[in-house]
Protein backbone atom coordinates (compact mmCIF):
# COMPACT_ATOMS: atom_id res chain seq x y z
CA UNK A 1 0.00 0.00 0.00
CA UNK A 2 1.49 3.58 -1.07
CA UNK A 3 2.26 5.52 2.25
CA UNK A 4 0.81 8.84 3.41
CA UNK A 5 3.08 11.05 1.64
CA UNK A 6 2.57 9.40 -1.56
CA UNK A 7 -0.99 9.26 -1.21
CA UNK A 8 -1.20 13.06 -0.82
CA UNK A 9 0.30 13.38 -4.28
CA UNK A 10 -2.48 11.68 -6.08
CA UNK A 11 -4.12 13.66 -8.49
CA UNK A 12 -8.14 13.41 -8.21
CA UNK A 13 -9.32 14.07 -11.54
CA UNK A 14 -6.67 11.03 -12.62
CA UNK A 15 -8.20 9.12 -10.09
CA UNK A 16 -11.97 9.38 -11.39
CA UNK A 17 -10.39 9.27 -15.14
CA UNK A 18 -8.99 5.65 -13.93
CA UNK A 19 -12.43 4.67 -11.99
CA UNK A 20 -14.28 6.13 -15.19
CA UNK A 21 -11.92 3.47 -17.94
CA UNK A 22 -12.00 0.56 -15.60
CA UNK A 23 -15.54 0.69 -15.11
CA UNK A 24 -16.74 1.09 -19.13
CA UNK A 25 -14.01 -0.87 -20.15
CA UNK A 26 -12.25 -3.50 -17.39
CA UNK A 27 -9.48 -5.60 -19.34
CA UNK A 28 -9.47 -9.14 -19.47
CA UNK A 29 -7.50 -10.55 -17.16
CA UNK A 30 -5.14 -12.69 -19.15
CA UNK A 31 -4.43 -9.54 -21.33
CA UNK A 32 -4.18 -6.87 -19.15
CA UNK A 33 -0.85 -9.62 -17.33
CA UNK A 34 0.32 -9.79 -20.50
CA UNK A 35 0.86 -6.22 -20.74
CA UNK A 36 2.46 -5.83 -17.57
CA UNK A 37 4.46 -8.30 -17.92
CA UNK A 38 6.07 -7.01 -21.30
CA UNK A 39 6.18 -3.61 -20.22
CA UNK A 40 7.08 -3.54 -16.69
CA UNK A 41 8.52 -6.67 -15.59
CA UNK A 42 10.20 -8.45 -18.34
CA UNK A 43 12.93 -5.13 -18.14
CA UNK A 44 13.19 -6.48 -14.30
CA UNK A 45 14.39 -9.70 -15.55
CA UNK A 46 11.07 -11.46 -16.10
CA UNK A 47 10.50 -13.11 -12.95
CA UNK A 48 8.02 -11.95 -10.24
CA UNK A 49 6.86 -13.64 -7.05
CA UNK A 50 2.70 -13.82 -7.36
CA UNK A 51 1.98 -12.17 -3.81
CA UNK A 52 3.66 -8.84 -5.68
CA UNK A 53 1.57 -9.15 -9.00
CA UNK A 54 -1.34 -9.40 -7.14
CA UNK A 55 -0.57 -6.04 -5.24
CA UNK A 56 0.37 -4.62 -8.13
CA UNK A 57 -2.55 -5.41 -10.38
CA UNK A 58 -5.35 -4.20 -7.70
CA UNK A 59 -5.55 -0.79 -8.65
CA UNK A 60 -6.34 -1.84 -11.97
CA UNK A 61 -9.56 -3.22 -10.78
CA UNK A 62 -8.15 -7.15 -10.25
CA UNK A 63 -8.54 -9.18 -7.13
CA UNK A 64 -6.87 -12.00 -5.96
CA UNK A 65 -9.11 -14.44 -7.43
CA UNK A 66 -9.17 -13.16 -10.88
CA UNK A 67 -5.15 -12.79 -10.81
CA UNK A 68 -4.49 -16.36 -9.69
CA UNK A 69 -7.18 -16.98 -12.27
CA UNK A 70 -5.26 -15.00 -14.92
CA UNK A 71 -1.91 -16.21 -14.09
CA UNK A 72 -2.99 -20.10 -13.94
CA UNK A 73 -4.61 -20.00 -17.46
CA UNK A 74 -1.26 -18.03 -18.74
CA UNK A 75 0.53 -20.96 -17.72
CA UNK A 76 -1.88 -23.44 -19.09
CA UNK A 77 -1.16 -21.57 -22.45
CA UNK A 78 2.25 -21.68 -22.21
CA UNK A 79 3.23 -17.83 -21.60
CA UNK A 80 4.85 -18.55 -18.08
CA UNK A 81 6.31 -21.17 -15.84
CA UNK A 82 6.10 -21.58 -11.98
CA UNK A 83 9.03 -22.17 -9.52
CA UNK A 84 7.96 -22.87 -5.93
CA UNK A 85 10.23 -20.67 -3.46
CA UNK A 86 8.98 -22.16 -0.10
CA UNK A 87 5.54 -22.03 -0.10
CA UNK A 88 4.95 -19.17 -2.09
CA UNK A 89 4.96 -18.87 -6.30
CA UNK A 90 7.76 -17.98 -8.82
CA UNK A 91 6.65 -17.03 -11.96
CA UNK A 92 8.41 -16.26 -15.53
CA UNK A 93 7.96 -16.06 -18.28
CA UNK A 94 8.41 -19.09 -20.79
CA UNK A 95 10.80 -19.56 -23.55
CA UNK A 96 7.75 -19.52 -25.94
CA UNK A 97 6.38 -16.81 -24.55
CA UNK A 98 9.44 -14.82 -24.47
CA UNK A 99 9.75 -15.42 -27.91
CA UNK A 100 6.33 -14.09 -28.51
CA UNK A 101 6.83 -11.14 -26.26
CA UNK A 102 9.85 -9.80 -28.42
CA UNK A 103 8.12 -9.51 -31.51
CA UNK A 104 5.38 -7.84 -30.21
CA UNK A 105 7.38 -5.20 -27.87
CA UNK A 106 9.33 -4.55 -30.43
CA UNK A 107 6.76 -2.80 -32.51
CA UNK A 108 5.58 -0.75 -29.65
CA UNK A 109 8.45 0.70 -28.38
CA UNK A 110 11.20 1.10 -31.76
CA UNK A 111 10.70 4.13 -33.47
CA UNK A 112 9.12 3.63 -36.83
CA UNK A 113 11.95 3.67 -39.94
CA UNK A 114 9.91 4.32 -43.23
CA UNK A 115 12.71 3.60 -45.32
CA UNK A 116 11.35 0.90 -48.10
CA UNK A 117 12.73 0.11 -51.72
CA UNK A 118 9.77 -0.56 -53.06
CA UNK A 119 9.91 -4.28 -53.18
CA UNK A 120 7.51 -6.89 -51.56
CA UNK A 121 7.38 -9.87 -50.01
CA UNK A 122 5.32 -12.70 -51.57
CA UNK A 123 3.76 -16.13 -49.93
CA UNK A 124 2.13 -18.12 -52.15
CA UNK A 125 0.32 -21.14 -50.53
CA UNK A 126 -1.10 -24.36 -52.15
CA UNK A 127 -2.99 -27.47 -50.90
CA UNK A 128 -4.00 -26.33 -47.43
CA UNK A 129 -7.06 -28.30 -45.85
CA UNK A 130 -9.57 -25.70 -45.32
CA UNK A 131 -9.67 -26.24 -41.40
CA UNK A 132 -6.27 -24.92 -41.66
CA UNK A 133 -6.96 -22.05 -43.70
CA UNK A 134 -8.47 -19.12 -41.20
CA UNK A 135 -5.29 -20.34 -38.93
CA UNK A 136 -2.20 -19.51 -41.30
CA UNK A 137 -4.02 -16.61 -42.28
CA UNK A 138 -4.13 -15.14 -38.58
CA UNK A 139 -0.21 -15.87 -38.69
CA UNK A 140 0.27 -14.50 -41.30
CA UNK A 141 -1.60 -11.31 -40.65
CA UNK A 142 0.59 -11.54 -37.50
CA UNK A 143 3.68 -11.14 -39.59
CA UNK A 144 1.98 -7.96 -41.35
CA UNK A 145 1.22 -9.94 -44.64
CA UNK A 146 -1.68 -8.66 -46.12
CA UNK A 147 -4.07 -10.90 -48.67
CA UNK A 148 -4.16 -10.08 -51.93
CA UNK A 149 -6.08 -12.96 -52.96
CA UNK A 150 -7.25 -16.31 -51.93
CA UNK A 151 -4.02 -18.38 -51.42
CA UNK A 152 -1.42 -15.18 -51.82
CA UNK A 153 -0.53 -13.10 -48.94
CA UNK A 154 1.98 -10.10 -49.41
CA UNK A 155 4.01 -7.46 -46.81
CA UNK A 156 6.74 -4.65 -47.71
CA UNK A 157 10.15 -5.52 -47.43
CA UNK A 158 11.66 -4.53 -44.52
CA UNK A 159 15.10 -5.39 -43.70
CA UNK A 160 14.71 -4.87 -39.88
CA UNK A 161 11.80 -7.73 -39.36
CA UNK A 162 12.77 -10.90 -38.75
CA UNK A 163 11.95 -14.00 -41.27
CA UNK A 164 8.12 -14.88 -41.23
CA UNK A 165 8.19 -17.69 -38.45
CA UNK A 166 5.14 -19.83 -38.01
CA UNK A 167 3.87 -21.88 -35.35
CA UNK A 168 4.95 -25.65 -35.10
CA UNK A 169 2.17 -27.36 -37.13
CA UNK A 170 0.52 -24.91 -38.62
CA UNK A 171 1.37 -26.04 -42.30
CA UNK A 172 3.73 -27.91 -44.09
CA UNK A 173 6.26 -25.40 -45.19
CA UNK A 174 6.71 -27.25 -48.20
CA UNK A 175 3.44 -25.77 -49.56
CA UNK A 176 4.65 -22.00 -49.23
CA UNK A 177 6.38 -20.29 -52.06
CA UNK A 178 8.00 -17.01 -50.91
CA UNK A 179 9.82 -14.57 -53.42
CA UNK A 180 10.39 -10.99 -53.78
CA UNK A 181 8.80 -8.48 -56.39
CA UNK A 182 8.49 -4.98 -57.69
CA UNK A 183 6.01 -3.33 -59.53
CA UNK A 184 6.38 -3.02 -63.25
CA UNK A 185 4.31 -0.39 -64.57
CA UNK A 186 4.90 -1.74 -68.49
CA UNK A 187 2.96 -5.15 -67.60
CA UNK A 188 -0.63 -4.18 -66.03
CA UNK A 189 -2.27 -0.92 -64.57
CA UNK A 190 -3.03 -2.64 -61.14
CA UNK A 191 0.10 -2.55 -58.65
CA UNK A 192 0.71 -4.09 -55.56
CA UNK A 193 0.55 -0.71 -53.74
CA UNK A 194 -2.83 0.33 -55.32
CA UNK A 195 -4.19 -3.59 -53.52
CA UNK A 196 -3.09 -2.26 -49.93
CA UNK A 197 -6.40 -0.84 -49.10
CA UNK A 198 -8.33 -4.57 -49.44
CA UNK A 199 -5.27 -6.63 -48.02
CA UNK A 200 -5.30 -4.54 -44.93
CA UNK A 201 -7.93 -2.90 -42.98
CA UNK A 202 -6.30 0.37 -42.53
CA UNK A 203 -9.68 2.43 -42.34
CA UNK A 204 -10.71 -0.04 -39.14
CA UNK A 205 -7.27 0.41 -37.48
CA UNK A 206 -7.20 4.13 -38.79
CA UNK A 207 -10.53 4.30 -36.58
CA UNK A 208 -8.96 2.36 -33.39
CA UNK A 209 -6.01 5.18 -33.62
CA UNK A 210 -8.35 8.12 -33.70
CA UNK A 211 -10.44 6.66 -30.39
CA UNK A 212 -7.23 5.77 -28.54
CA UNK A 213 -6.27 9.40 -28.80
CA UNK A 214 -9.50 10.83 -27.64
CA UNK A 215 -9.48 8.68 -24.49
CA UNK A 216 -6.23 9.23 -23.56
CA UNK A 217 -4.98 13.15 -24.62
CA UNK A 218 -7.24 14.42 -21.89
CA UNK A 219 -5.89 12.46 -18.99
CA UNK A 220 -2.14 12.95 -20.56
CA UNK A 221 -2.63 16.87 -20.85
CA UNK A 222 -3.50 16.32 -17.00
CA UNK A 223 -0.02 15.12 -16.67
CA UNK A 224 1.84 17.30 -18.80
CA UNK A 225 0.30 20.67 -16.72
CA UNK A 226 1.97 18.88 -13.37
CA UNK A 227 5.67 19.07 -12.31
CA UNK A 228 7.73 15.41 -12.32
CA UNK A 229 7.97 15.80 -8.09
CA UNK A 230 3.90 16.16 -8.51
CA UNK A 231 3.56 12.89 -10.43
CA UNK A 232 2.31 9.94 -7.83
CA UNK A 233 3.56 6.91 -8.76
CA UNK A 234 0.67 4.14 -8.61
CA UNK A 235 -0.85 6.91 -10.91
CA UNK A 236 1.78 7.08 -13.14
CA UNK A 237 2.21 3.47 -13.42
CA UNK A 238 -1.95 2.85 -13.75
CA UNK A 239 -2.16 5.28 -17.03
CA UNK A 240 0.88 3.91 -18.56
CA UNK A 241 -0.55 0.40 -18.06
CA UNK A 242 -3.75 1.07 -19.70
CA UNK A 243 -2.56 3.20 -22.25
CA UNK A 244 0.10 0.77 -23.25
CA UNK A 245 -2.32 -2.03 -23.38
CA UNK A 246 -4.86 -0.17 -25.43
CA UNK A 247 -2.28 0.91 -27.68
CA UNK A 248 -0.36 -2.62 -27.76
CA UNK A 249 -4.12 -3.63 -28.79
CA UNK A 250 -4.65 -0.76 -31.85
CA UNK A 251 -0.55 -1.27 -32.47
CA UNK A 252 -1.10 -5.66 -33.16
CA UNK A 253 -3.99 -4.78 -35.94
CA UNK A 254 -1.44 -2.31 -37.87
CA UNK A 255 0.53 -3.88 -40.52
CA UNK A 256 2.80 -0.73 -40.07
CA UNK A 257 3.07 -0.51 -43.51
CA UNK A 258 5.75 2.77 -45.10
CA UNK A 259 4.72 6.13 -45.39
CA UNK A 260 4.96 5.68 -48.86
CA UNK A 261 1.58 3.13 -48.56
CA UNK A 262 -0.37 5.36 -46.05
CA UNK A 263 -2.63 8.49 -45.79
CA UNK A 264 -1.17 11.78 -45.44
CA UNK A 265 -3.25 11.90 -42.75
CA UNK A 266 -2.22 8.81 -40.95
CA UNK A 267 -3.08 8.59 -37.15
CA UNK A 268 -0.79 6.22 -35.81
CA UNK A 269 1.93 8.21 -36.17
CA UNK A 270 0.00 10.86 -33.32
CA UNK A 271 -0.52 7.67 -31.34
CA UNK A 272 3.26 6.92 -30.96
CA UNK A 273 3.96 10.75 -30.18
CA UNK A 274 1.46 10.27 -27.53
CA UNK A 275 2.73 7.23 -25.88
CA UNK A 276 6.41 8.22 -26.33
CA UNK A 277 5.54 11.81 -24.17
CA UNK A 278 3.70 9.94 -21.48
CA UNK A 279 6.32 7.11 -21.44
CA UNK A 280 8.88 9.83 -21.14
CA UNK A 281 7.09 12.09 -18.47
CA UNK A 282 6.11 9.29 -15.69
CA UNK A 283 8.55 6.41 -16.36
CA UNK A 284 10.89 7.34 -13.36
CA UNK A 285 7.28 7.65 -10.91
CA UNK A 286 6.76 4.39 -12.47
CA UNK A 287 9.61 2.59 -11.85
CA UNK A 288 9.27 3.89 -8.24
CA UNK A 289 6.15 2.33 -7.90
CA UNK A 290 6.86 -0.81 -9.13
CA UNK A 291 10.13 -1.39 -7.08
CA UNK A 292 8.12 -0.96 -4.20
CA UNK A 293 5.49 -3.26 -4.95
CA UNK A 294 6.66 -6.44 -6.82
CA UNK A 295 9.92 -8.49 -5.36
CA UNK A 296 11.97 -11.70 -7.14
CA UNK A 297 12.94 -15.26 -5.34
CA UNK A 298 16.04 -13.29 -3.50
CA UNK A 299 14.11 -10.34 -2.74
CA UNK A 300 13.66 -6.80 -4.46
CA UNK A 301 13.80 -7.01 -8.42
CA UNK A 302 16.69 -6.25 -9.96
CA UNK A 303 17.05 -2.65 -12.02
CA UNK A 304 15.62 -2.34 -15.51
CA UNK A 305 18.35 -3.44 -17.98
CA UNK A 306 19.55 -0.51 -20.04
CA UNK A 307 17.88 -1.69 -23.04
CA UNK A 308 14.46 -0.16 -21.02
CA UNK A 309 15.85 3.27 -21.06
CA UNK A 310 16.29 2.96 -24.86
CA UNK A 311 12.63 2.66 -25.66
CA UNK A 312 11.21 5.37 -27.37
CA UNK A 313 13.92 6.70 -28.89
CA UNK A 314 15.31 7.33 -25.29
CA UNK A 315 14.31 7.86 -21.99
CA UNK A 316 15.57 11.57 -21.38
CA UNK A 317 19.01 10.82 -19.52
CA UNK A 318 18.95 7.40 -19.35
CA UNK A 319 19.06 4.69 -16.28
CA UNK A 320 20.13 6.01 -13.49
CA UNK A 321 24.06 6.08 -12.72
CA UNK A 322 23.91 3.71 -9.62
CA UNK A 323 21.66 0.95 -11.66
CA UNK A 324 23.19 1.26 -14.87
CA UNK A 325 26.32 -1.21 -14.05
CA UNK A 326 24.64 -3.38 -11.69
CA UNK A 327 21.35 -3.72 -14.51
CA UNK A 328 23.41 -5.58 -16.74
CA UNK A 329 24.94 -8.37 -14.87
CA UNK A 330 21.65 -8.95 -12.46
CA UNK A 331 19.01 -8.81 -15.19
CA UNK A 332 18.48 -12.49 -16.89
CA UNK A 333 16.37 -11.05 -19.89
CA UNK A 334 16.91 -7.37 -22.00
CA UNK A 335 13.97 -5.37 -22.31
CA UNK A 336 11.51 -6.81 -25.36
Amino acid sequence: MPDKAIADKTDPQVRRWIARELAAAAPRGPSLIITVWGDAIAPHGGAVMLSGLIRLLAPLGMNERRVRTSIFRLAREGWLTSTPVGRRSLYRLSSDGARRFERAYRRIYVPRDDRWDDTWEIAVIAGIAPTRQRHLREELRWEAFGQLAPGIYARPTDPRAQPPRLSKGTVDERAILSFRARDDERMFANSLASAVPRAWELAGVAADYRRFLLRFGTVIDRFRSATAERHAPEQCFVVRTLLIHEYRRVLLRDPQLPAALLPLDWPGVAAYALCRDFYRLTHRAAERHLMATLEGADGPLPPAHPAFYARFGGLDDGPPAAQSVSSSSSSSSSSP
